[in-house]
């Protein structure tokens, strides 16, 4: 249910509960203001990290962790939980654990939370989600020298935006890939993968994707 609809149930129940004196609705208006919560929690949580990637980008040092990003998360997940909203705690795990990797770079605490992540969106079949926790399991497999396992999860979380046809999101695994590759020693394939990462970005424009295939294919074209 949208969240304005939601809204205006809790509004009816409200003035039913007033007016009519009928107050057994009261309980199922909390609960939608509870899911209005954990969605808009997530969704303030996913900006601050938007944020915090711009500030990253545009000012080239170390971005400032805004704690607020975690506390939203959080709230959601122990929203989420109180109402058996089980997608939406697979969703949930999954921006915790990319607070603790991408901003904190703390892979112990964030692989447990990516692998619960994983293991949620599997057993409901949300294959977005999952290929969002399988591509950060990767990025931890990656920096640990797993390499193999990396590429295997980078393919599957492609594999997965291929078929919900989230083409950014394709482009950016097969950079992923990429760079993998390159630090195989797979000259030609890195340069394969980075090819299509920036004939699929420009076929979706998205234009961020294209600068970072250009930049994997420059390193690999100077043998970096």
């Amino acid at each position: 249910m949208a969240a304005d609809r939601r809204l205006d149930r809790t509004e009816e129940l409200y003035q039913r509960s007033v007016f009519c004196g009928d107050s057994r609705g009261l309980d199922e208006a909390g609960r939608l203001l509870d899911a209005v919560e954990a969605d808009l929690s997530l969704a303030r949580g996913k900006l601050i990290h938007a944020s915090f990637l711009e500030q990253r980008r545009s000012s080239g040092a170390a971005a400032v962790a805004d704690p607020g990003e975690l506390q939203f998360f959080e709230r959601a997940a122990e929203l989420y939980e109180s109402l058996d909203d089980v997608p939406g705690q697979g969703r949930a795990a999954f921006w915790i654990g990319c607070f603790y990797q991408v901003v904190l770079d703390d892979d112990a605490k964030a692989v447990s939370a990516l692998e619960r992540a994983a293991e949620l969106a599997t057993e409901t079949g949300d294959n977005l989600t999952l290929s969002y926790a399988l591509r950060h399991l990767a990025f931890a497999d990656h920096k640990a020298g797993r390499l193999d396992s990396a590429k295997d999860k980078f393919s599957e979380s492609t594999r997965l935006r291929r078929e919900a046809g989230f083409w950014p999101g394709v482009a950016a695994n097969l950079i992923g890939l990429a760079y993998v590759s390159a630090e195989q020693g797979r000259k030609d394939e890195a340069i394969g993968f980075a090819t299509q990462a920036r004939a699929v970005a420009r076929e979706c424009g998205a234009g961020g994707m294209i600068a970072m295939a250009d930049e994997v294919l420059g390193q690999v074209s100077a043998g970096e």
